[in-house]
């Protein structure tokens, strides 16, 4: 299975700390940077897997780390952290090979994580979190206990053998002026299929004689299926009220839109009338080929089924006559 890049990590005072990164994802997944990144994967009920996380020591003293599962969900539109162990189904599911590993200074160990779906789990996307946790003691005399977790996240869709699609809409672009004077894009975006999203994308400007950009939106907005939310892109200069034609590509994985809209930015602290945004539907119409062509074949293949089984009929009756 492909390598990941590190998922999250957590420094401690001094130079250096304790991380953790996911080693393996699924072969049919190579593509997909989020599930390089976490878990992301869809089973079905009494399925198995295994993955493989780094856990490493970047710090010039020893860390003592405990490894386990915890409980995570979707809320507020962003991907939260249960307290502590606090479990649900999906943490529950999961088990480590080693609840705890002892690092040297610049040293990294393997772990391997297994979650077992039972085989009366019900359909649903569930998350959850892969903790590495480092205590550190109080000091002499009294004080507060240190703590620090880094981890990876976990989506994990339980179903039938064809898992739900991911896909959202953008609804509209709104154009924004800050207090400070800084101006913002926000994006409505609707997700539309089965599986959560982490969006992340960029924004550009153009009017004819200028353009702007790329301005990235902030990462952080996690979408539930059926929620709908905003994402931002604050401008890093300052550029005309406008109008602009607004051009934005957001992503979650390997699904992907583009859409546009013609947008004034407030000459003053406020916030503009959002515009509906026109999606491109070049995806769309990919989607009808591919759907169009697929029937085709398969309409050729039963005709000539047909043709085929009406001819060895037709054999069979001249040979019995």
């Amino acid at each position: 299975m492909p390598h990941a890049p590190a998922s999250t990590a957590a420094h401690s005072r001094g130079t250096g700390g304790v991380g953790i990164r996911l080693v393996d994802a699924p072969i049919q997944a190579r593509a997909d940077s989020r599930a390089r990144r976490y878990i992301v994967d869809h089973l079905t009920p009494g399925s198995v897997i295994h993955r493989r996380v780094e856990v490493s020591n970047t710090s010039p003293s020893t860390q003592h780390l405990s490894l386990y599962p915890a409980a995570g969900e979707i809320r507020d539109r962003r991907f939260q952290f249960a307290p502590g162990r606090t479990a649900n189904d999906l943490s529950s599911w999961t088990s480590m090979s080693r609840s705890d590993v002892t690092l040297a200074p610049q040293s990294h160990s393997m772990v391997t994580a297994t979650i077992a779906v039972p085989k009366n789990a019900a359909p649903g996307e569930r998350y959850a979190m892969i903790w590495a946790e480092a205590v550190k003691a109080p000091p002499p005399g009294g004080g507060l206990r240190q703590i620090n977790r880094v981890g990876v996240r976990v989506y994990l869709d339980v179903g039938g053998e064809n898992p739900p699609a991911a896909d959202f809409t953008i609804d509209s672009l709104t154009a924004q002026r800050l207090p400070s004077g800084q101006q913002v894009v926000l994006a409505q975006v609707h997700n539309i299929g089965g599986r959560a999203l982490d969006l992340s994308g960029e924004l550009n400007l153009s009017n004819g004689a200028l353009s702007a950009g790329p301005y990235m939106f902030a990462t952080g907005t996690t979408l539930a299926p059926g929620d709908v939310g905003s994402v931002t892109a604050p401008l890093t200069e300052h550029v005309p009220d406008g109008p602009w034609h607004a051009r934005i590509h957001l992503e979650s994985g390997l699904t992907e839109h583009t859409a546009e809209a013609t947008l004034q930015f407030p000459s003053s602290a406020g916030t503009a009338k959002a515009v509906v945004a026109e999606m491109d539907s070049s995806n769309y119409l990919l989607h009808l080929i591919v759907a169009l062509a697929t029937g085709i074949v398969l309409s050729a293949l039963a005709v000539a089924a047909f043709l085929l089984i009406r001819r060895n009929r037709s054999r069979g009756e001249r040979s019995t006559a």
